[in-house]
This record gives structure tokens, sequence and C-alpha cells, in this order.
């Protein structure tokens, strides 16, 4: 898929664990898991605007193209 989530990579830059971003999101860490290991097939835009909030980043801090 060309759509790289790089959700693991802005987290460690906030030094930000799975766990503390759940409670702050007040998602499950599964759903959270399944996000940053790209195995999501879509994300609702409110879900991006609350990491965008919490990690204080952009959605294409996110969310990348790449082609392949």
């Amino acid at each position: 898929m060309p759509i790289i989530v790089n959700l693991d990579v802005m987290m460690a830059k906030r030094k930000m664990s799975l766990t503390e971003l759940s409670l702050k999101l007040d998602i499950t860490m599964a759903n959270l898991s399944i996000l940053k290991t790209g195995k999501a097939k879509a994300i609702r835009f409110s879900t991006l605007e609350a990491i965008c909030l919490a990690l204080n980043c952009q959605p294409a801090d996110i969310l990348e193209f790449v082609e392949e």
C-alpha cells in the first residue's frame, strides 16, 4: 500500500507511549496498534484530528504517500 503510517515515529518524537496516547484519545490500544503498524484500511478524520492534537503535529506528519 503506498500510504505509510508514521504514527510510531511521531510518538517517539513526542516521547509518548501507546498507552498514554490511548488514554488521551479514548481509543483502545488495539485500534491504535492496528493504525501504528499500518494494518488499518481507513482512518476517520475525527480520529486523525485527535491524534494530531494529542501529538501537536500535522496530518502529513502521520500519513505519507510513497509511489511504488
